[in-house]
């Protein structure tokens, strides 16, 4: 009967994983999908991705009620109630991703009125493509339960912060030279600032993921560059 119990347990988790590897894809195409409709001005590709945020939230609520059903109706305990309790974690960040991700599309239309701003658009594909590589590397350290990998993605948290900041500098440049830069500026800024608040979420992912492992949060904290700047600092 134990041997019984513990199959059904394994293959409900397995059931569950399953579903964040699906939404986590989601997330990465939406970060993919939102920085190069963003580039290239695409109004309409940038509306594929803002709704298409509607299934990555349905999916969060299907993985909550799984992870609530199998919670009631397994009684887990230890690693087992971690693991579960872990999945939560992992697919409300997943969510606020994808909602940073549906936010940068918003912008585009506003943005496709505008006079570009000299390689703000190049810098901010290359920001969103690194939280989509950490993104698929938490993912993969997830699935693995590879702590070191886990550890890897925290680490590169600093990277994001450093585009960020050299990105919020360039702004501010541009909008002291020219004022009618200023618009542009903004609402570039805004979309760095979503960038770099989903590295957090999915270092934070990371670091659920060691937790999940090891049943220890990471003691350390992970590398920052004292604060990111913002509007609100100048």
């Amino acid at each position: 009967m134990s041997e019984h119990i513990s199959s059904a347990y394994d293959r409900d988790l397995e059931s569950i994983q399953t579903l964040i590897v699906k939404m986590g894809g989601l997330v990465e195409h939406a970060i993919l999908e939102a920085a190069q409709s963003l580039e290239a001005r695409d109004i309409e590709r940038a509306d594929i991705t803002r709704k298409a945020d509607k299934v990555i939230d349905a999916l969060e609520e299907q993985i909550n009620e799984e992870a609530a059903r199998v919670i009631a109706l397994r009684a887990p305990v230890s690693k087992d109630l971690r693991a579960l309790l872990s999945v939560l974690k992992l697919a409300s960040s997943l969510e606020r991703v994808g909602d940073y991700a549906k936010n940068m599309a918003k912008r585009t239309p506003i943005l496709a009125e505008m006079a570009p701003i000299s390689g703000a658009d190049a810098a901010l594909r290359r920001m969103s493509k690194e939280v989509q590589s950490m993104l698929r590397d938490a993912l993969d350290a997830y699935v693995r339960k590879d702590v070191e990998l886990a550890e890897n993605v925290r680490q590169r948290d600093l990277e994001v912060d450093q585009m960020y900041n050299a990105l919020f500098r360039e702004f501010l440049t541009f909008m002291m030279e020219d004022p009618r830069n200023i618009s542009a500026c903004m609402h570039m800024h805004f979309i760095a600032k979503n960038v770099e608040r989903m590295g957090d979420l999915v270092t934070n992912m990371a670091e659920q993921v060691i937790y999940m492992v090891s049943g220890v949060m990471p003691e350390e904290d992970r590398p920052k560059m004292g604060s990111t700047v913002t509007v609100q600092d100048i």
